[in-house]
């Protein structure tokens, strides 16, 4: 492959996996950032305290989205635990039965 070849395939390469120096691409839509509140938030209690002595914080609705929805969960010791046990013991239970399938025990009646 010429060194021309190289360079044309890995500039196309570039510019469709978003790589390139093109200029025009979509930007992210970001979410409106009033949507987030921090009442009922363990922010709300960081805002009070700062109020109290005169500061305030603009960006503190930037961290509401930590206490809402799927994040305000707490992840315990037991989430961490059985993460993926379901589709590990599933696949146990496959691997099981192709094995069992493909090549049954002998029954021979002793040992070895």
């Amino acid at each position: 492959m010429s060194l021309v070849r190289l360079t044309e395939t890995l500039f196309l390469y570039q510019r469709d996996m978003g790589h390139g120096h093109e200029h025009g691409h979509g930007k992210v839509k970001l979410p409106d950032y009033k949507q987030w509140k921090i009442e009922g938030t363990p922010l709300e209690d960081v805002q009070e305290r700062l109020a109290r002595r005169g500061l305030r914080d603009p960006w503190l609705r930037n961290e509401a989205w930590r206490y809402v929805g799927g994040y305000a969960k707490p992840v315990t010791v037991l989430d961490v635990l059985t993460k993926g046990f379901k589709w590990g013991f599933l696949a146990f239970v496959v691997a099981l039965g192709v094995e069992y399938t493909l090549f049954p025990p002998k029954k021979n009646g002793g040992h070895h």
